[in-house]
């Protein structure tokens, strides 16, 4: 299973918008299988903020169903599974609350995202629960993985944790 892009249908008028965020039937007819989210996750962030690269090994490896509510980020997943044909390989996509795009990242797949407006609050369920001890990350900038992050010579803002972040080379990944 790769990422997907998922363009929900958005009614607009004079009023506003309305869309279906989520339809668990329509979701899984697109992914080809039975999905089961276990944790929504809520993230705000300010402008230049970059999280990740994050994943969570097995055997509660999670699969990602991301979404913006505020703002826009560039949302990228990349392939960390060893046997991959697509092995390191990243996409990244704009995510906004004016283009309703979510992103599907099965397991198997490193997370993470730069905020690019001055605040953006990023919305994603989960297919496992957040275990600490399997929680892992990959260097946003490993030029091995070579990700073109759109910061137009910014600095990005990054926790001390994703600043310590080993190498695609070093990290524990999936078979």
């Amino acid at each position: 299973m790769e990422p997907l892009v998922i363009e929900p249908q958005v009614f607009r008028d004079e009023r506003g918008f309305f869309s279906e965020a989520f339809n668990q039937r329509v979701f899984e007819e697109m992914v080809g299988e039975k999905i089961q989210f276990v944790q929504d996750n809520h993230s705000h962030s300010t402008k230049s903020v970059l999280r990740g690269l994050h994943y969570q090994l097995l055997p509660a490896a999670q699969g990602k169903l991301v979404r913006v509510s505020r703002g826009a980020v560039f949302d990228v997943a990349v392939d960390i599974r060893r046997s991959s044909p697509g092995f390191g390989e990243w996409a990244g996509y704009e995510l906004s609350d004016d283009n309703f795009r979510q992103l599907w990242i099965p397991p198997g797949f490193a997370h993470g995202f730069l905020a690019l407006t001055d605040e953006a609050d990023v919305l994603y369920k989960t297919t496992e629960y957040y275990q600490p001890e399997l929680d892992r990350s990959i260097r946003w900038d490993d030029p091995q993985i070579g990700i073109e992050w759109p910061l137009d010579e910014v600095v990005p803002k990054i926790s001390p944790k994703d600043e310590q972040a080993p190498s695609l080379a070093d990290a524990d990944l999936f078979d």
